[in-house]
Order: C-alpha cells, then structure tokens, then sequence
C-alpha cells in the first residue's frame, strides 16, 4: 500500500501540475493533497504518520526554494518518511535549489530517496518575451508520470535486506544564490480592471489589496507574475524597468528548451 502526501507551493499552477503527473505513475493507494500557496494554508506545520510517502514540489526563485516559504518548510515533523524532493524552473537553471530541498526534509526528520528537476513556464515570461511558455507540455508530464512509475516500481522492491536510502542530488553548499528576491514596483494596472479582487485571491503572500487591486505591499511581493496571469481582463502587465528586462533577457539568452531530470536512491 502506497498512501501519498503531495505538498505544493504552486503560484502559476505549473508545479502542481508536475506533481500531479508524478502522482498518476506513483498511482498511490490514497492521496492527500496540501497546497500552501496561500498564507493561511501556512499557518500550521505538516505533520506525517510513519506509513506516509511525502512529495513535496516547489518552484525555483534565483536557483534557490523560496525564502517565503521557508520557514514553513524547516517547521515540518517527519517520521523518517521516504520523501521525493520536486523543484520547478523556469528554464535557466535551478542551481542549488533541489540540494536544498532535500536537505531540509532531512533536517525535519525525511529520508529523502528521490529529487526530480522540471520545467515550467518562466514567471517572467511574456507574449512578447516568452521563456519555456506552455510548460510543463505533455512530454514534460510524461516524463514526471515515468518518474512517479519508477519510484513505485523501486518502493515495491524495498525489503529489510534492500531498504530506502538517501538520494544523491546535484547542488553546492553552501549554497550560491540569494533566495531573497527584489523589492520593485513592477504591475501596472490598466483602465481594464474591474476591481473583481481575484488577484488579491490568488497572491500567495497578500500583497495585493482586496478593495484596491492597483494597491500592492511591495515588500510582500515575490515577483511571482501569478496576478498578471490570472486576471481575466488582462487588466494587469510589467511596467518598464528590472523586471521586464529580465525577461528579455531572459528570453534572449535561454531559449534553447532544457529537459526535465531525475534522481533514484541507489539499490
């Protein structure tokens, strides 16, 4: 019996789109699904039972795991679970950010025997600057559905003499990037709007105000574009300045389309 808990952090919605890939070819016997993409679905820490396979996905914020979420994260209560480590990028790189992830779910007690690395569309991506757009596509999610079969087919062959042991992933530490990210007045937000407060729904540190969606706590926001994406006026868009150059940048210099990677314990 395989009784999965899939925790995500998922702004744009491609994270958890790959988790639910991994989850179709893990074919667990139960799921429970934990999204703590809002703030109030981080108030309380997560705690496991011992006959638990954890998977826990996150996007990639400057080749590290989202210091918002971190915390969150560090406050976790394991019970030695076999634990799969998903980190998800936007096509440049994701540097350390995987390590990092699986050294936290080691510190809270997991025994991490998995770490998967995908590709979803860049936050920054754009119609006139696109990076890895549509992604995850069906292949990518082929590719997490061949790595959820191969972990099931790896968890069934565990014995006392053959057991789960801690997965080798790439990374340095300490680690090199800053998972702090910047601190800039980027949306503009056009005539368009109808003040509908979905943006305000879906911002996943509560940066945006409900009655004001034009109003937004700068040193709140992660830069995470979820608000642009998902107004239904395309009301709201990047103003010139850091970011959007970024995401020229961006759309210059990684276009070549990176493939999905992934890592098994040994034995």
């Amino acid at each position: 019996m395989v009784h999965a808990k899939l925790v995500c952090f998922s702004p744009t919605g491609t994270t958890k789109a790959v988790l639910r890939g991994i989850e179709r070819g893990i074919e667990p016997d139960t799921s429970e699904w934990i999204d703590i993409t809002s703030p109030d679905a981080r108030n309380e820490p997560l705690q496991t039972s011992e006959d638990e396979l954890l998977v826990i996905g996150v996007p990639v914020y400057m080749g590290r795991v989202p210091a918002l979420i971190m915390d969150w994260l560090q406050a976790m209560k394991l019970q030695n679970n076999p634990a799969i480590c998903v980190v998800v990028y936007g096509n440049r790189t994701y540097e350390d950010a995987l390590l990092e992830l699986k050294k936290t779910i080691l510190q809270c007690g997991g025994i991490p025997i998995a770490g998967g690395a995908f590709i979803g569309e860049h936050s920054f991506s754009t119609e006139k600057t696109p990076t890895a757009a549509g992604r995850p596509y069906n292949k990518d999610l082929d590719y997490a559905k061949e790595f959820g079969r191969n972990i099931r087919s790896k968890l069934e062959s565990v014995s006392s003499e053959n057991p789960v042991s801690e997965v080798e992933v790439p990374g340095e530490y300490p680690y090199r990037g800053d998972s702090k990210l910047w601190v800039v007045d980027f949306i503009a937000v056009n005539d368009k709007c109808t003040s509908c407060g979905h943006c305000a729904e879906i911002c996943p540190t509560g940066a945006i105000d409900s009655k004001n969606s034009a109003k937004i706590e700068l040193e709140k926001c992660i830069t995470c574009c979820a608000c642009i994406r998902a107004c239904p006026e395309h009301a709201r868009t990047m103003k010139p300045g850091p970011v959007q150059d970024a995401s020229l940048r961006l759309h210059t210099l990684y276009a070549e389309p990176k493939m999905p990677e992934y890592y098994l314990w040994k034995g």
